[in-house]
């Protein structure tokens, strides 16, 4: 089992992986499958199914898709260009993507919003169907978009498809429990084991400037947030918090008023920004996901900002840790809110967060695992129900308080020895199937919890 450090940490736009980014992934991908068919394309059209057509207007899906179609990729995204490639594609009902005949495609009636009809597979199903002149359907694909920006084909879907192809790697870890005997067996670290691995996928440079550039685009990401002000859009009138909480607290230092557990006052602003940015659509590094992108990078800047002895030479450990933990739990359970509620997100990223944490800390592999087991653990059976298919109520303030459960997990970890009752695996098993038996009222469809019982206009 093998998924990159640069594949977990994608550089993307928010506000969400699985309904953002995914989409516009699944779209490149059916147009690449259509450059490479026999076929004489005249118009194109996509369906959303599940989660992605309950809460997708709240998650911009219609318009991730409509750009993709229209050729935008996320490495080229440009707010304004897209803003002016939406104009026209509304106006000409048409869309022109290199390599292809210019396309039919009206957005307002070839996007369509499935909410009878689920694809078996997963809750985030897109369809696509290239028609002919006669409107015939020459080319039908369809696409899961599993989570963290991650997309696979029906096909690649039910064989089981992953990350995993390429070169073997040195330590094929499957589970915590791989991982804890080749720690011992090798006397290495656990980011040492995963830096092993992706040198047998990327050169070493590939990897360090990759691991560089995660970094300064989460670092940038707070400081955009915590400067920003206004309200986010979509209609629920949401504030933005962040900038108004890092002024009191910068007021309270100069006045010389330093306030009860003020560092964890900073550790939720610093998650709260990053949420803020991902819910205005900004540029966000998928930490494992969209969703859950504030708290790694929170937990990263406050240890940064307020542990004596810290480093940012040391921030390509923690990362890489976090993305060992990260990678166990995606390819064992789940990092999908639609498939496993918010436990799979917030609660995937504390996981790695409290375990990166720990690691810089100098903890052992063994407490590294346990601080990993210790935020999960608290956060099963966590639902994922966003007031009005929005990413902002409850997701900013959530990661806030993720990232304090991975602090204290940490904390609590490093007080022990490592060992400890409930294994990590047996924490992400139990996710798996609570996720499995949790109703679908609860995982990012907006039809439980919070979004009916809070009004939301």
């Amino acid at each position: 089992m093998f998924i990159s450090v640069l594949d977990l940490f994608k550089i993307g736009i928010g506000p969400s992986s699985s309904h953002t980014m995914g989409p516009m992934v699944a779209a490149k991908r059916f147009l690449d499958l259509l450059r490479g068919s026999a076929f004489e394309p005249a118009g194109i059209s996509v369906s959303l199914h599940g989660s992605l057509a309950f809460t997708g207007k709240g998650h911009a899906t219609d318009r991730a898709v409509i750009l993709g179609l229209g050729g935008v990729t996320l490495n080229d995204y440009d707010a304004d260009a897209a803003d002016v490639l939406l104009t026209r594609i509304e106006t000409e009902r048409r869309v022109t993507p290199e390599g292809l005949p210019p396309l039919a495609f009206d957005p307002q009636k070839d996007v369509i919003f499935d909410f009878d009809r689920s694809i078996e597979g997963h809750a985030n199903a897109l369809e696509f169907f290239a028609r002919d002149a006669e409107g015939d359907v020459v080319l039908r694909q369809v696409y899961f978009s599993v989570g963290g920006g991650f997309v696979l084909s029906e096909a690649e879907f039910t064989d089981g498809t992953d990350s995993d192809d390429g070169p073997p790697v040195p330590h094929p870890f499957r589970s915590a429990e791989d991982m804890l005997r080749m720690c011992r067996e090798s006397g290495q670290s656990i980011a040492e084991l995963k830096r092993a691995n992706e040198h047998t996928r990327a050169s070493r440079a590939k990897v360090h400037d990759g691991l560089a550039r995660i970094w300064t685009e989460m670092n940038d990401c707070i400081d955009r947030g915590l400067a920003a002000e206004g309200v986010l859009p979509g209609g629920l009138g949401v504030k933005r918090r962040a900038a108004a909480l890092s002024e009191g607290l910068i007021a309270d230092r100069g006045r010389n008023q330093p306030q009860p557990h003020q560092a964890m006052d900073w550790l939720a602003a610093y998650a709260m920004a990053v949420n803020e940015e991902n819910a205005a659509g900004g540029r966000v590094v998928t930490a494992p996901t969209n969703g859950a992108a504030g708290v790694v990078p929170a937990v990263i800047r406050y240890w940064l900002d307020h542990v004596p002895g810290s480093s940012t030479a040391k921030v390509p450990e923690f990362l890489l840790t976090a993305a060992a933990i990260g990678g166990l739990v995606k390819h064992n359970a789940s990092i999908s809110g639609a498939e496993c509620g918010c436990q799979a997100e917030v609660g995937s990223a504390a996981a790695m967060a409290a375990a990166g944490l720990c690691a810089v800390l100098d903890g052992t592999p063994e407490q590294v695992e346990n601080a990993a087991e210790i935020a999960l653990e608290h956060h099963l059976g966590m639902t994922c129900d966003p007031v009005r298919g929005l990413v902002q109520v409850p997701c900013i303030e959530r990661n806030g308080m993720g990232a304090m459960k991975a602090v204290g997990a940490a904390s609590l970890a490093l007080r022990g020895d490592g060992t400890h009752f409930v294994p990590l695996d047996a924490a992400i098993e139990t996710m798996r199937q609570t996720g499995r038996d949790m109703s679908e009222k609860y995982k990012e469809t907006s039809l439980g919890g919070l979004a009916v019982n809070v009004p939301n206009c």
